[in-house]
Protein backbone atom coordinates (compact mmCIF):
# COMPACT_ATOMS: atom_id res chain seq x y z
CA UNK A 1 0.00 0.00 0.00
CA UNK A 2 1.44 3.46 -1.01
CA UNK A 3 2.24 5.80 1.75
CA UNK A 4 -0.20 8.58 -0.21
CA UNK A 5 -3.46 5.96 0.39
CA UNK A 6 -2.25 5.24 3.69
CA UNK A 7 -2.39 8.86 4.29
CA UNK A 8 -5.78 9.15 3.16
CA UNK A 9 -6.99 6.53 5.61
CA UNK A 10 -5.44 7.71 8.53
CA UNK A 11 -7.00 11.43 7.58
CA UNK A 12 -10.31 9.98 6.92
CA UNK A 13 -10.46 8.22 10.33
CA UNK A 14 -9.27 11.32 11.84
CA UNK A 15 -11.52 13.70 10.10
CA UNK A 16 -14.03 11.34 10.81
CA UNK A 17 -13.48 11.74 14.68
CA UNK A 18 -12.76 15.08 14.55
CA UNK A 19 -16.19 15.80 13.48
CA UNK A 20 -18.12 13.42 16.26
CA UNK A 21 -15.56 15.60 18.90
CA UNK A 22 -16.97 18.86 17.60
CA UNK A 23 -13.65 20.05 16.74
CA UNK A 24 -14.54 21.24 12.98
CA UNK A 25 -17.91 21.47 11.65
CA UNK A 26 -19.15 20.15 8.72
CA UNK A 27 -18.08 22.84 6.02
CA UNK A 28 -14.12 22.22 7.42
CA UNK A 29 -14.61 19.10 6.88
CA UNK A 30 -15.44 19.21 3.47
CA UNK A 31 -13.17 21.90 2.47
CA UNK A 32 -10.38 19.79 4.37
CA UNK A 33 -11.52 16.80 2.14
CA UNK A 34 -11.75 18.93 -1.34
CA UNK A 35 -8.19 19.30 -0.40
CA UNK A 36 -6.60 16.08 -0.41
CA UNK A 37 -9.61 14.39 -2.45
CA UNK A 38 -11.47 12.81 -0.18
CA UNK A 39 -15.16 11.96 -0.42
CA UNK A 40 -16.38 13.47 2.51
CA UNK A 41 -19.79 11.78 1.99
CA UNK A 42 -18.08 8.63 1.77
CA UNK A 43 -15.25 8.64 4.54
CA UNK A 44 -16.26 5.53 6.21
CA UNK A 45 -15.33 3.91 2.49
CA UNK A 46 -11.98 5.26 2.68
CA UNK A 47 -11.65 4.15 5.65
CA UNK A 48 -12.32 0.57 5.68
CA UNK A 49 -10.53 -0.05 1.79
CA UNK A 50 -8.09 -2.07 1.71
CA UNK A 51 -5.61 -2.92 -0.91
CA UNK A 52 -5.40 -6.81 -0.33
CA UNK A 53 -9.14 -7.15 0.26
CA UNK A 54 -9.81 -5.79 -3.71
CA UNK A 55 -6.92 -7.88 -4.69
CA UNK A 56 -8.16 -10.54 -3.67
CA UNK A 57 -11.62 -10.20 -4.65
CA UNK A 58 -10.14 -9.41 -8.27
CA UNK A 59 -7.95 -12.64 -8.10
CA UNK A 60 -11.52 -14.33 -7.07
CA UNK A 61 -13.13 -13.17 -10.15
CA UNK A 62 -9.81 -14.18 -12.04
CA UNK A 63 -10.03 -18.12 -11.40
CA UNK A 64 -13.63 -18.26 -11.54
CA UNK A 65 -13.21 -16.73 -15.47
CA UNK A 66 -10.34 -19.51 -15.73
CA UNK A 67 -12.20 -22.42 -13.98
CA UNK A 68 -15.43 -22.01 -16.23
CA UNK A 69 -12.78 -21.25 -19.27
CA UNK A 70 -11.11 -25.03 -18.26
CA UNK A 71 -14.51 -26.68 -18.20
CA UNK A 72 -14.84 -25.68 -21.62
CA UNK A 73 -11.96 -26.61 -23.02
CA UNK A 74 -12.12 -30.05 -21.43
CA UNK A 75 -15.17 -30.69 -23.04
CA UNK A 76 -14.66 -28.57 -26.43
CA UNK A 77 -14.10 -31.75 -29.12
CA UNK A 78 -17.60 -33.53 -27.79
CA UNK A 79 -19.49 -29.93 -28.03
CA UNK A 80 -21.28 -29.55 -31.07
CA UNK A 81 -19.71 -26.27 -33.60
CA UNK A 82 -23.37 -24.67 -33.42
CA UNK A 83 -23.29 -25.21 -29.26
CA UNK A 84 -20.02 -24.24 -28.83
CA UNK A 85 -20.40 -20.98 -30.73
CA UNK A 86 -23.76 -19.92 -28.76
CA UNK A 87 -21.95 -21.12 -25.45
CA UNK A 88 -19.83 -18.50 -25.78
CA UNK A 89 -21.66 -16.06 -26.59
CA UNK A 90 -23.81 -15.92 -23.95
CA UNK A 91 -21.59 -16.48 -21.73
CA UNK A 92 -19.68 -13.39 -22.41
CA UNK A 93 -23.12 -11.72 -22.88
CA UNK A 94 -24.50 -12.90 -19.50
CA UNK A 95 -21.61 -11.50 -17.88
CA UNK A 96 -21.65 -8.42 -19.35
CA UNK A 97 -25.06 -7.98 -19.43
CA UNK A 98 -25.28 -8.57 -15.68
CA UNK A 99 -22.29 -6.07 -15.26
CA UNK A 100 -24.47 -3.22 -16.60
CA UNK A 101 -27.56 -4.44 -14.13
CA UNK A 102 -25.63 -3.52 -11.29
CA UNK A 103 -23.43 -0.42 -12.95
CA UNK A 104 -27.46 0.55 -13.23
CA UNK A 105 -27.82 0.00 -10.03
CA UNK A 106 -25.39 2.27 -8.71
CA UNK A 107 -23.31 -0.58 -7.49
CA UNK A 108 -20.31 0.71 -9.34
CA UNK A 109 -17.35 -1.80 -7.48
CA UNK A 110 -19.30 -5.05 -7.97
CA UNK A 111 -20.12 -3.67 -11.70
CA UNK A 112 -16.45 -3.01 -12.41
CA UNK A 113 -15.52 -6.44 -11.43
CA UNK A 114 -18.39 -8.34 -13.23
CA UNK A 115 -17.08 -6.22 -16.31
CA UNK A 116 -13.52 -7.48 -15.25
CA UNK A 117 -15.18 -11.36 -15.30
CA UNK A 118 -17.28 -10.45 -18.98
CA UNK A 119 -13.62 -8.89 -20.85
CA UNK A 120 -12.47 -12.33 -19.82
CA UNK A 121 -14.87 -14.22 -21.30
CA UNK A 122 -14.72 -11.70 -24.38
CA UNK A 123 -11.00 -12.68 -25.04
CA UNK A 124 -11.52 -16.48 -24.12
CA UNK A 125 -15.23 -16.86 -27.39
CA UNK A 126 -12.36 -14.59 -29.48
CA UNK A 127 -9.26 -17.27 -29.02
CA UNK A 128 -11.82 -20.07 -29.06
CA UNK A 129 -13.51 -19.10 -31.98
CA UNK A 130 -10.65 -18.50 -33.83
CA UNK A 131 -9.43 -22.03 -33.04
CA UNK A 132 -13.14 -23.46 -34.38
CA UNK A 133 -12.93 -21.73 -37.58
CA UNK A 134 -8.95 -21.82 -37.59
CA UNK A 135 -8.16 -18.04 -37.88
CA UNK A 136 -5.14 -17.91 -36.22
CA UNK A 137 -3.06 -16.82 -39.06
CA UNK A 138 -2.17 -13.37 -36.78
CA UNK A 139 -2.69 -13.89 -32.97
CA UNK A 140 -1.98 -10.62 -32.72
CA UNK A 141 -5.73 -9.23 -34.24
CA UNK A 142 -7.07 -11.57 -31.92
CA UNK A 143 -5.56 -9.34 -29.32
CA UNK A 144 -6.18 -6.26 -30.36
CA UNK A 145 -9.93 -6.91 -30.83
CA UNK A 146 -9.79 -8.07 -27.44
CA UNK A 147 -8.39 -4.73 -25.92
CA UNK A 148 -10.74 -2.87 -27.82
CA UNK A 149 -13.64 -4.97 -27.15
CA UNK A 150 -12.61 -3.85 -23.35
CA UNK A 151 -12.20 -0.49 -23.63
CA UNK A 152 -15.85 0.63 -24.21
CA UNK A 153 -16.42 -0.83 -20.58
CA UNK A 154 -13.60 1.28 -19.27
CA UNK A 155 -15.29 4.24 -20.75
CA UNK A 156 -18.27 3.43 -19.26
CA UNK A 157 -17.29 2.82 -15.74
CA UNK A 158 -13.75 4.43 -15.34
CA UNK A 159 -12.33 2.42 -12.95
CA UNK A 160 -8.41 1.41 -12.41
CA UNK A 161 -9.13 -2.41 -12.60
CA UNK A 162 -10.63 -1.83 -15.92
CA UNK A 163 -8.27 0.47 -16.88
CA UNK A 164 -5.61 -1.62 -15.86
CA UNK A 165 -7.19 -4.86 -17.80
CA UNK A 166 -7.33 -2.44 -20.82
CA UNK A 167 -3.56 -1.23 -20.67
CA UNK A 168 -2.16 -4.75 -20.15
CA UNK A 169 -4.35 -6.22 -23.29
CA UNK A 170 -3.16 -2.90 -25.25
CA UNK A 171 0.43 -3.48 -24.20
CA UNK A 172 0.62 -7.79 -24.97
CA UNK A 173 -0.93 -6.56 -28.74
CA UNK A 174 2.14 -4.02 -29.03
CA UNK A 175 4.60 -5.98 -28.02
CA UNK A 176 2.60 -8.95 -30.09
CA UNK A 177 2.83 -6.42 -33.22
CA UNK A 178 6.64 -4.86 -32.86
CA UNK A 179 7.96 -8.54 -32.17
CA UNK A 180 6.48 -9.72 -35.76
CA UNK A 181 7.96 -6.76 -37.36
CA UNK A 182 3.97 -4.53 -37.73
CA UNK A 183 3.69 -0.84 -36.41
CA UNK A 184 0.69 -0.87 -33.73
CA UNK A 185 -1.05 2.07 -35.84
CA UNK A 186 -4.11 1.99 -33.54
CA UNK A 187 -2.36 1.73 -30.42
CA UNK A 188 -2.73 5.75 -29.75
CA UNK A 189 -6.65 4.53 -30.18
CA UNK A 190 -6.38 2.51 -26.71
CA UNK A 191 -3.92 5.13 -25.09
CA UNK A 192 -6.30 7.82 -25.26
CA UNK A 193 -9.36 5.40 -23.38
CA UNK A 194 -6.42 5.10 -20.71
CA UNK A 195 -6.13 8.54 -20.68
CA UNK A 196 -9.88 9.19 -20.74
CA UNK A 197 -10.18 6.90 -17.58
CA UNK A 198 -7.48 8.48 -15.66
CA UNK A 199 -8.94 11.93 -15.81
CA UNK A 200 -12.54 10.55 -15.35
CA UNK A 201 -12.01 7.74 -12.82
CA UNK A 202 -9.95 7.77 -9.14
CA UNK A 203 -6.27 8.50 -9.11
CA UNK A 204 -4.12 4.93 -9.82
CA UNK A 205 -0.25 5.71 -9.85
CA UNK A 206 0.12 2.23 -11.65
CA UNK A 207 -2.01 3.11 -14.32
CA UNK A 208 -0.97 6.47 -14.61
CA UNK A 209 2.85 5.19 -14.68
CA UNK A 210 2.18 2.65 -16.91
CA UNK A 211 0.41 4.61 -19.39
CA UNK A 212 3.07 7.09 -19.49
CA UNK A 213 5.23 4.35 -19.96
CA UNK A 214 3.59 3.04 -22.85
CA UNK A 215 3.32 6.44 -24.49
CA UNK A 216 7.14 6.70 -24.22
CA UNK A 217 7.26 3.15 -26.05
CA UNK A 218 5.19 4.11 -28.81
CA UNK A 219 7.24 6.86 -29.39
CA UNK A 220 10.26 5.63 -29.26
CA UNK A 221 9.10 2.31 -31.82
CA UNK A 222 7.79 5.01 -34.38
CA UNK A 223 11.16 6.75 -34.36
CA UNK A 224 12.55 3.16 -34.99
CA UNK A 225 10.13 2.46 -37.82
CA UNK A 226 11.07 6.14 -39.06
CA UNK A 227 14.66 5.55 -38.97
CA UNK A 228 14.85 2.05 -40.30
CA UNK A 229 16.93 1.52 -43.43
CA UNK A 230 16.20 -2.41 -43.83
CA UNK A 231 12.47 -2.55 -43.71
CA UNK A 232 12.98 -3.76 -39.73
CA UNK A 233 13.52 -1.79 -36.68
CA UNK A 234 16.40 -1.08 -34.79
CA UNK A 235 17.15 -0.07 -31.68
CA UNK A 236 19.86 2.72 -32.29
CA UNK A 237 22.45 4.96 -30.25
CA UNK A 238 19.54 7.88 -30.96
CA UNK A 239 17.10 5.87 -29.03
CA UNK A 240 19.33 6.61 -25.69
CA UNK A 241 19.45 10.52 -26.22
CA UNK A 242 15.36 10.14 -27.25
CA UNK A 243 15.08 9.07 -23.74
CA UNK A 244 16.65 11.63 -21.78
CA UNK A 245 14.80 14.16 -23.79
CA UNK A 246 11.63 12.06 -22.73
CA UNK A 247 12.79 12.22 -19.24
CA UNK A 248 13.59 16.00 -19.43
CA UNK A 249 9.74 16.88 -20.60
CA UNK A 250 8.31 13.93 -18.30
CA UNK A 251 10.17 15.91 -15.03
CA UNK A 252 9.52 18.85 -16.21
CA UNK A 253 5.83 18.02 -16.60
CA UNK A 254 5.42 16.56 -13.37
CA UNK A 255 6.78 19.95 -11.29
CA UNK A 256 4.00 21.71 -13.79
CA UNK A 257 1.24 19.44 -12.55
CA UNK A 258 2.44 19.32 -8.71
CA UNK A 259 1.26 22.94 -8.88
CA UNK A 260 -2.27 22.70 -10.38
CA UNK A 261 -5.13 22.81 -8.30
CA UNK A 262 -6.55 19.57 -8.56
CA UNK A 263 -5.53 17.17 -5.80
CA UNK A 264 -5.63 14.33 -8.48
CA UNK A 265 -3.27 16.01 -11.20
CA UNK A 266 -1.14 17.03 -8.16
CA UNK A 267 -0.85 13.19 -6.76
CA UNK A 268 0.09 12.29 -10.37
CA UNK A 269 2.56 15.18 -10.82
CA UNK A 270 4.41 13.79 -7.62
CA UNK A 271 4.43 10.20 -8.63
CA UNK A 272 5.81 10.77 -12.16
CA UNK A 273 8.80 13.55 -10.37
CA UNK A 274 9.37 10.86 -8.22
CA UNK A 275 10.12 7.95 -10.91
CA UNK A 276 11.49 10.41 -13.73
CA UNK A 277 13.94 11.54 -11.06
CA UNK A 278 15.00 8.30 -10.60
CA UNK A 279 15.51 7.74 -13.81
CA UNK A 280 17.43 10.48 -14.22
CA UNK A 281 19.39 9.00 -11.63
CA UNK A 282 19.85 5.71 -13.36
CA UNK A 283 20.92 7.79 -16.30
CA UNK A 284 23.84 9.35 -14.55
CA UNK A 285 24.60 5.85 -12.77
CA UNK A 286 25.02 4.26 -16.28
CA UNK A 287 27.32 7.28 -17.60
CA UNK A 288 29.27 7.38 -14.84
CA UNK A 289 31.66 4.17 -16.06
CA UNK A 290 33.59 4.25 -19.25
CA UNK A 291 32.40 1.97 -21.28
CA UNK A 292 28.81 3.23 -22.08
CA UNK A 293 30.67 6.28 -23.24
CA UNK A 294 32.82 4.80 -25.31
CA UNK A 295 29.95 2.80 -26.96
CA UNK A 296 28.07 6.24 -27.48
CA UNK A 297 31.70 8.34 -28.97
CA UNK A 298 32.36 5.15 -31.44
CA UNK A 299 28.53 4.79 -32.82
CA UNK A 300 27.14 6.30 -35.70
CA UNK A 301 24.52 8.42 -35.77
CA UNK A 302 22.87 8.48 -39.35
CA UNK A 303 19.55 10.39 -37.92
CA UNK A 304 21.40 12.97 -36.20
CA UNK A 305 19.50 15.71 -37.59
CA UNK A 306 15.59 14.54 -37.10
CA UNK A 307 17.00 13.34 -33.47
CA UNK A 308 18.42 16.78 -32.64
CA UNK A 309 14.99 18.03 -33.90
CA UNK A 310 12.98 16.02 -32.03
CA UNK A 311 15.16 16.51 -28.94
CA UNK A 312 14.54 20.97 -29.63
CA UNK A 313 10.71 19.89 -29.38
CA UNK A 314 11.20 17.90 -25.99
CA UNK A 315 13.44 20.97 -24.49
CA UNK A 316 10.96 23.50 -25.77
CA UNK A 317 7.90 21.82 -24.30
CA UNK A 318 9.76 21.67 -20.81
CA UNK A 319 11.07 24.98 -21.25
CA UNK A 320 7.25 26.21 -21.93
CA UNK A 321 6.29 24.32 -19.22
CA UNK A 322 8.24 25.59 -16.81
CA UNK A 323 8.19 29.37 -17.91
CA UNK A 324 5.85 30.22 -15.68
CA UNK A 325 6.83 28.15 -12.42
CA UNK A 326 9.37 28.42 -9.41
CA UNK A 327 11.20 25.36 -10.76
CA UNK A 328 12.48 27.14 -14.39
CA UNK A 329 15.91 27.63 -13.34
CA UNK A 330 16.29 23.90 -12.75
CA UNK A 331 14.24 23.08 -15.95
CA UNK A 332 17.09 24.96 -17.55
CA UNK A 333 20.02 23.38 -16.15
CA UNK A 334 18.57 20.19 -17.57
CA UNK A 335 18.07 21.44 -20.19
CA UNK A 336 21.56 22.50 -21.22
CA UNK A 337 22.60 19.29 -19.62
CA UNK A 338 20.06 17.71 -22.39
CA UNK A 339 22.14 19.86 -25.05
CA UNK A 340 25.87 19.67 -23.37
CA UNK A 341 25.12 15.52 -23.69
CA UNK A 342 23.40 15.63 -27.60
CA UNK A 343 27.41 17.55 -28.19
CA UNK A 344 29.42 15.15 -26.44
CA UNK A 345 27.64 12.09 -27.99
CA UNK A 346 28.25 13.70 -31.85
CA UNK A 347 31.22 15.88 -31.96
CA UNK A 348 33.67 14.58 -29.38
CA UNK A 349 36.18 11.80 -30.16
CA UNK A 350 36.56 8.25 -28.34
CA UNK A 351 39.76 9.94 -26.18
CA UNK A 352 36.88 12.02 -24.52
CA UNK A 353 35.20 8.89 -22.77
CA UNK A 354 37.32 9.14 -19.34
CA UNK A 355 36.43 12.83 -19.17
CA UNK A 356 33.25 12.40 -19.78
CA UNK A 357 33.08 10.19 -17.30
CA UNK A 358 34.91 12.17 -14.71
CA UNK A 359 32.08 14.63 -15.59
CA UNK A 360 28.93 12.60 -15.17
CA UNK A 361 30.76 11.76 -11.34
CA UNK A 362 31.05 15.00 -10.42
CA UNK A 363 27.66 15.54 -11.53
CA UNK A 364 26.18 13.12 -9.56
CA UNK A 365 28.00 14.34 -7.05
CA UNK A 366 26.46 17.74 -7.32
CA UNK A 367 22.66 15.91 -7.70
CA UNK A 368 23.30 14.00 -4.66
CA UNK A 369 24.64 17.54 -2.67
CA UNK A 370 21.12 19.18 -4.31
CA UNK A 371 19.02 16.75 -3.22
CA UNK A 372 20.36 17.20 0.24
CA UNK A 373 20.04 20.38 0.84
CA UNK A 374 16.80 20.54 -0.29
CA UNK A 375 15.90 17.58 1.77
CA UNK A 376 17.08 20.07 4.39
CA UNK A 377 15.19 23.33 3.38
CA UNK A 378 12.04 21.66 2.39
CA UNK A 379 12.13 19.14 5.27
CA UNK A 380 11.28 16.39 2.74
CA UNK A 381 13.61 13.64 4.61
CA UNK A 382 12.95 11.49 1.64
CA UNK A 383 15.07 13.96 -0.97
CA UNK A 384 17.69 14.32 1.94
CA UNK A 385 18.01 10.63 2.14
CA UNK A 386 17.97 10.33 -1.92
CA UNK A 387 20.94 12.66 -1.93
CA UNK A 388 22.85 10.80 1.19
CA UNK A 389 22.29 7.65 -0.98
CA UNK A 390 23.73 9.30 -4.22
CA UNK A 391 26.60 10.68 -2.88
CA UNK A 392 27.41 7.10 -1.20
CA UNK A 393 26.66 4.99 -4.16
CA UNK A 394 29.00 7.16 -6.24
CA UNK A 395 31.76 6.76 -3.86
CA UNK A 396 31.53 2.93 -3.63
CA UNK A 397 31.16 2.63 -7.40
CA UNK A 398 34.52 4.79 -7.72
CA UNK A 399 36.09 2.31 -5.01
CA UNK A 400 35.68 -0.50 -6.20
CA UNK A 401 36.32 0.75 -10.17
CA UNK A 402 39.28 2.33 -8.82
CA UNK A 403 40.94 1.90 -5.96
CA UNK A 404 39.96 -1.60 -4.71
CA UNK A 405 43.06 -2.00 -1.56
CA UNK A 406 42.38 -2.14 2.34
CA UNK A 407 43.80 1.08 2.92
CA UNK A 408 41.47 2.68 0.49
CA UNK A 409 38.68 1.35 1.71
CA UNK A 410 39.14 2.12 5.36
CA UNK A 411 39.84 6.24 4.20
CA UNK A 412 36.60 5.79 1.90
CA UNK A 413 34.76 4.42 5.22
CA UNK A 414 35.97 7.12 6.95
CA UNK A 415 34.66 10.11 4.89
CA UNK A 416 31.85 8.06 4.28
CA UNK A 417 31.78 8.44 8.02
CA UNK A 418 32.12 12.32 7.99
CA UNK A 419 29.63 12.91 5.10
CA UNK A 420 27.04 11.07 7.45
CA UNK A 421 27.67 12.99 10.68
CA UNK A 422 28.14 16.35 8.82
CA UNK A 423 24.85 15.44 7.33
CA UNK A 424 22.86 14.59 10.73
CA UNK A 425 24.29 18.03 12.69
CA UNK A 426 23.20 20.16 9.82
CA UNK A 427 20.10 18.14 9.43
CA UNK A 428 19.49 18.61 12.87
CA UNK A 429 21.06 22.10 13.43
CA UNK A 430 18.36 23.28 10.40
CA UNK A 431 15.29 22.11 11.80
CA UNK A 432 16.52 23.32 15.30
CA UNK A 433 16.24 26.74 13.76
CA UNK A 434 13.19 26.15 11.79
CA UNK A 435 11.18 24.98 14.88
Amino acid sequence: MSLRRTFKQDLAREITQWRADGLIDEAQAQTICARYGLDYHNLHTVQHRALGYHVLLVLGYLFIGLALITLIGANWDSIPRGLRMGALVALTASAQGLGLYYFRSSRMEVASRVFFLGNLFFGASIILIAQIYHLGEHMADGVFWWALGALPFALLLPTRLLGLQTLALALIWFFMEVSEGFYPALFPVLLAGIAYVLVRGKSSMLLFLGAVIATVLHIEYSLAVLWSDTGRPELRAEHFLIASSLGLLAYSASLWMVQQASAKVQAYGHDLARWSLSAFLLLLLILSFESPWLQLLLAEFPHAASMAIFMALCCTGAAALSWRHQHRQRIAALIAGNGVFLIAALAMEFAAAPWLRIADNLALLAVGIALLLHGVRSGVSRHFFLGIGVILLTGMLRYFSLIGDYVGGAVLFIVFAGVMLGAAQYWRRHQGDAA
